[in-house]
């Protein structure tokens, strides 16, 4: 089951939203991450959760448009990030295949914080922010390649993700990816989709495939 997470920070334009997601929303789980709520309604979407400590998202008055056994408030002095408390929501109502939308821009270190996410057993498959649409494969999930029509000559980077080995293999990528010497702190950075179309298969460990937003 898919679920998508917004989150506060910079995010993808309302037209964008609509173009990335429309098909999937109507199968979604759909949760709001405290000032993710505003996003949500700005693109027409209307969340089936809103979670969070809230001390971002304004005017409290908009949470009396939804019913408040679907409002899960923390206080602001918690263990976790109103991204993670979302993720583990995602997961509670059975989401294996789970999106974060937002989060672009602002403070490095809850940029770095969502980042981190990607790094754990279970992880986001994909992060939209205002400019990047990211993807993450593992070799050892179903979720394990992407294939994609991009614009010609996209910009495409590759990060190794959690503790190796990694084995990665490529179609459509300027520089393939076979063969390349991964290893902790090593990437692929600015390679280029020549006729837009790519296939990127993790072979052994994680990636992380940052994408311009499409």
């Amino acid at each position: 089951m898919l679920g998508i997470i917004f989150t506060g920070g910079l995010g993808p334009s309302a037209q964008v939203i609509q173009k990335l997601l429309s098909a999937e929303m109507q199968k979604a789980v759909i949760i709001a991450a405290d000032s993710g709520l505003i996003a949500a309604e700005k693109a027409g979407i209307k969340p089936h959760w809103i979670i969070g400590d809230m001390d971002s998202l304004g005017d409290e008055l908009r949470l009396a448009a939804y019913p408040q056994d679907s409002i899960i408030r923390h206080a602001r002095d918690k263990d976790y990030t109103d991204t993670e408390l979302a993720f583990t929501l995602a997961l509670e109502k059975g989401c294996d295949d789970i999106w974060i939308v937002g989060g672009g821009g602002g403070r490095i270190d809850h940029l770095f914080g969502i980042r981190s996410m990607f790094e754990r057993e279970l992880f986001p498959c994909r992060w939209i922010t205002d400019a990047e649409d990211i993807h993450c494969i593992d070799a050892g999930t179903a979720n394990c390649k992407i294939s994609l029509c991009l614009e010609k000559n996209a910009l495409v980077s590759v990060f190794p993700l959690g503790l190796g080995a990694w084995e990665a293999k490529s179609n459509g990528l300027k520089w393939p990816l076979s063969g390349f010497p991964w290893d902790r702190g090593f990437f692929g950075l600015s390679n280029v989709a020549v006729n837009g179309e790519i296939s990127i298969i993790a072979e052994t460990g994680r990636f992380m495939i940052i994408l311009p937003v499409n």
